[in-house]
């Protein structure tokens, strides 16, 4: 179901999403797909296990290793973004997430501004249960809306608007 067409369409990785959200026995083949041989599958793969990680993320935490691990090996900006969106929805222990903050930060320097802007969302998101990182996020968030692309302005704009409402918390 994820093959056929071209990278400008998702193809069916929506339906795919619909069917694996309802039967999550087929979500490690879901998972397996982003290894798959077809560009084109590996990133609707991504697609469709990033949409049923956003009301599941426990599904993502059996393949911890081996998403942290594509994290480096990702060479598709669609897989990358996805991997940006569900690598911080997974429990990590703080060298994990110092590995998966080194990889987003290496995201940073992708010529995808969408693999840059997720990468920055995916920081923050890390960095707010870690706050030896929270301070370096902040600095990168502040630095992207002064010198990045208008989608890393806008939503380094957003997180930092937020982290600025956020209970107990300070940005400066």
């Amino acid at each position: 179901m994820l093959r056929g067409g071209d990278r400008r369409s998702i193809g069916r990785a929506d339906r795919v999403a619909e069917i694996v959200a309802d039967n999550k026995s087929l979500f490690p083949r879901l998972i397996a797909g982003m290894w798959n041989q077809a560009g084109l599958v590996k990133m609707r793969a991504a697609d469709a296990a990033e949409k049923v990680s956003r009301e599941q993320p426990k599904l993502l935490q059996p393949f911890k290793k081996a998403l942290l691990g594509l994290m480096g090996e990702a060479e598709e900006q669609e897989v990358r973004w996805h991997l940006a969106a569900m690598i911080p929805r997974l429990e990590l222990d703080a060298d994990e997430r110092r590995f998966a903050v080194a990889r987003f930060k290496e995201y940073l320097e992708d010529r995808s501004s969408i693999v840059k802007t997720f990468a920055l969302e995916g920081l923050w998101e890390i960095s707010r249960s870690d706050p030896e990182a929270r301070v370096d996020v902040i600095e990168l968030l502040r630095e992207a809306t002064r010198s990045g692309t208008a989608a890393m302005k806008a939503r380094s704009q957003e997180i930092l608007a937020k982290t600025e409402r956020e209970p107990g918390r300070k940005s400066r």
